[in-house]
Protein backbone atom coordinates (compact mmCIF):
# COMPACT_ATOMS: atom_id res chain seq x y z
CA UNK A 1 0.00 0.00 0.00
CA UNK A 2 1.47 3.39 -1.00
CA UNK A 3 2.25 5.88 1.73
CA UNK A 4 0.69 9.33 1.78
CA UNK A 5 3.24 12.11 2.04
CA UNK A 6 2.69 15.21 4.16
CA UNK A 7 1.93 17.46 1.18
CA UNK A 8 -0.75 15.14 -0.17
CA UNK A 9 -2.33 14.84 3.27
CA UNK A 10 -2.30 18.63 3.77
CA UNK A 11 -3.93 19.13 0.35
CA UNK A 12 -6.70 16.66 1.25
CA UNK A 13 -7.45 18.66 4.39
CA UNK A 14 -7.21 21.93 2.41
CA UNK A 15 -9.64 20.59 -0.21
CA UNK A 16 -12.15 19.74 2.51
CA UNK A 17 -11.79 23.19 4.07
CA UNK A 18 -12.16 25.01 0.73
CA UNK A 19 -15.21 22.92 -0.16
CA UNK A 20 -16.71 23.79 3.24
CA UNK A 21 -16.25 27.49 2.47
CA UNK A 22 -18.15 27.04 -0.83
CA UNK A 23 -20.99 25.35 1.06
CA UNK A 24 -20.98 28.00 3.84
CA UNK A 25 -21.33 30.62 1.12
CA UNK A 26 -24.53 28.95 -0.12
CA UNK A 27 -25.91 28.20 3.35
CA UNK A 28 -25.16 31.69 4.65
CA UNK A 29 -26.96 33.23 1.66
CA UNK A 30 -30.04 31.02 1.88
CA UNK A 31 -30.37 31.14 5.68
CA UNK A 32 -29.60 34.88 5.84
CA UNK A 33 -26.82 34.10 8.30
CA UNK A 34 -24.67 37.03 7.34
CA UNK A 35 -21.99 36.26 9.92
CA UNK A 36 -21.58 32.78 8.41
CA UNK A 37 -21.59 34.28 4.91
CA UNK A 38 -18.98 36.91 5.91
CA UNK A 39 -16.72 34.16 7.30
CA UNK A 40 -16.13 33.03 3.70
CA UNK A 41 -14.13 36.10 2.62
CA UNK A 42 -10.80 37.82 3.06
CA UNK A 43 -10.95 41.41 4.39
CA UNK A 44 -11.20 42.71 0.85
CA UNK A 45 -12.79 40.71 -1.92
CA UNK A 46 -12.99 41.13 -5.66
CA UNK A 47 -16.52 40.38 -6.84
CA UNK A 48 -17.50 39.79 -10.46
CA UNK A 49 -21.19 39.36 -11.25
CA UNK A 50 -20.86 41.14 -14.60
CA UNK A 51 -22.57 38.31 -16.50
CA UNK A 52 -25.66 38.69 -14.31
CA UNK A 53 -25.97 42.43 -13.68
CA UNK A 54 -23.60 43.90 -16.27
CA UNK A 55 -21.40 45.78 -13.79
CA UNK A 56 -17.64 45.34 -13.96
CA UNK A 57 -15.70 43.44 -11.31
CA UNK A 58 -14.83 45.52 -8.27
CA UNK A 59 -12.64 45.20 -5.20
CA UNK A 60 -14.58 45.98 -2.03
CA UNK A 61 -14.37 45.72 1.73
CA UNK A 62 -15.99 42.37 2.56
CA UNK A 63 -18.06 43.75 5.47
CA UNK A 64 -19.52 46.46 3.23
CA UNK A 65 -20.21 43.99 0.41
CA UNK A 66 -22.06 41.61 2.73
CA UNK A 67 -24.12 44.52 4.14
CA UNK A 68 -25.02 45.64 0.61
CA UNK A 69 -25.96 42.13 -0.59
CA UNK A 70 -28.07 41.12 2.41
CA UNK A 71 -31.15 43.28 1.61
CA UNK A 72 -31.32 41.88 -1.92
CA UNK A 73 -31.25 38.27 -0.75
CA UNK A 74 -33.67 39.03 2.10
CA UNK A 75 -36.16 40.53 -0.38
CA UNK A 76 -36.91 37.05 -1.74
CA UNK A 77 -39.39 34.74 -0.05
CA UNK A 78 -36.77 32.01 -0.45
CA UNK A 79 -33.50 31.29 -2.22
CA UNK A 80 -31.72 28.02 -2.82
CA UNK A 81 -28.07 27.93 -3.89
CA UNK A 82 -26.95 24.37 -4.71
CA UNK A 83 -23.21 23.83 -5.23
CA UNK A 84 -21.67 20.79 -6.91
CA UNK A 85 -18.81 19.55 -9.09
CA UNK A 86 -16.18 21.25 -6.93
CA UNK A 87 -12.76 21.24 -8.60
CA UNK A 88 -9.82 22.70 -6.67
CA UNK A 89 -6.43 23.53 -8.15
CA UNK A 90 -3.57 24.59 -5.87
CA UNK A 91 -1.44 27.47 -7.11
CA UNK A 92 0.92 27.17 -4.15
CA UNK A 93 0.62 26.26 -0.47
CA UNK A 94 -1.49 29.34 0.33
CA UNK A 95 -3.47 30.00 -2.87
CA UNK A 96 -5.98 27.92 -4.79
CA UNK A 97 -8.68 28.20 -7.42
CA UNK A 98 -12.03 26.51 -6.89
CA UNK A 99 -14.53 26.04 -9.70
CA UNK A 100 -17.96 24.90 -8.53
CA UNK A 101 -21.25 24.53 -10.35
CA UNK A 102 -24.14 26.52 -8.93
CA UNK A 103 -27.87 26.44 -9.42
CA UNK A 104 -29.21 29.57 -7.75
CA UNK A 105 -32.99 29.64 -7.36
CA UNK A 106 -34.84 32.79 -6.28
CA UNK A 107 -38.52 32.82 -5.29
CA UNK A 108 -40.70 35.90 -4.82
CA UNK A 109 -44.44 36.01 -5.55
CA UNK A 110 -45.14 39.14 -7.60
CA UNK A 111 -47.39 40.79 -10.18
CA UNK A 112 -44.91 40.62 -13.09
CA UNK A 113 -45.36 36.93 -13.89
CA UNK A 114 -43.51 33.83 -12.76
CA UNK A 115 -42.50 33.86 -9.09
CA UNK A 116 -39.21 32.07 -9.75
CA UNK A 117 -35.89 32.84 -11.41
CA UNK A 118 -32.98 30.41 -11.67
CA UNK A 119 -29.34 30.99 -12.59
CA UNK A 120 -27.35 28.00 -13.87
CA UNK A 121 -23.60 28.47 -13.96
CA UNK A 122 -20.42 28.16 -12.01
CA UNK A 123 -18.26 30.11 -9.61
CA UNK A 124 -14.55 30.51 -10.22
CA UNK A 125 -13.20 31.62 -6.87
CA UNK A 126 -9.66 32.44 -5.85
CA UNK A 127 -8.81 31.34 -2.32
CA UNK A 128 -6.14 32.47 0.10
CA UNK A 129 -5.02 30.76 3.26
CA UNK A 130 -5.41 33.20 6.18
CA UNK A 131 -4.80 32.94 9.92
CA UNK A 132 -8.50 31.98 10.19
CA UNK A 133 -8.37 29.37 7.42
CA UNK A 134 -9.12 29.40 3.70
CA UNK A 135 -11.09 32.44 2.47
CA UNK A 136 -12.40 33.68 -0.87
CA UNK A 137 -10.31 36.58 -2.20
CA UNK A 138 -11.94 36.74 -5.66
CA UNK A 139 -15.48 35.65 -6.50
CA UNK A 140 -16.68 35.31 -10.11
CA UNK A 141 -20.05 33.99 -11.26
CA UNK A 142 -20.20 32.73 -14.84
CA UNK A 143 -23.71 32.21 -16.18
CA UNK A 144 -24.47 29.37 -18.57
CA UNK A 145 -28.21 30.16 -18.80
CA UNK A 146 -31.09 31.60 -16.81
CA UNK A 147 -34.77 30.71 -16.65
CA UNK A 148 -37.81 32.34 -15.15
CA UNK A 149 -38.68 35.90 -14.35
CA UNK A 150 -35.62 38.12 -13.90
CA UNK A 151 -37.99 41.00 -13.07
CA UNK A 152 -38.29 39.65 -9.52
CA UNK A 153 -34.89 41.28 -8.95
CA UNK A 154 -36.39 44.70 -9.80
CA UNK A 155 -36.88 46.88 -6.77
CA UNK A 156 -34.49 44.90 -4.58
CA UNK A 157 -31.74 46.73 -2.73
CA UNK A 158 -28.59 47.22 -4.78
Amino acid sequence: MPTVDETALRQLVDRAEITDVQYRYALGTDSHDWQLFRSCFTEEVETDFSEVVGLPASRVNADEWVRSLAPTMESFTATHHAMSNVLITFIDDDHATCVAYVQARHHKPNSTGDSDQTVYGYYTNQYERTAGGWRIAKLKLSVRWMTGNFAIFAGTAQ
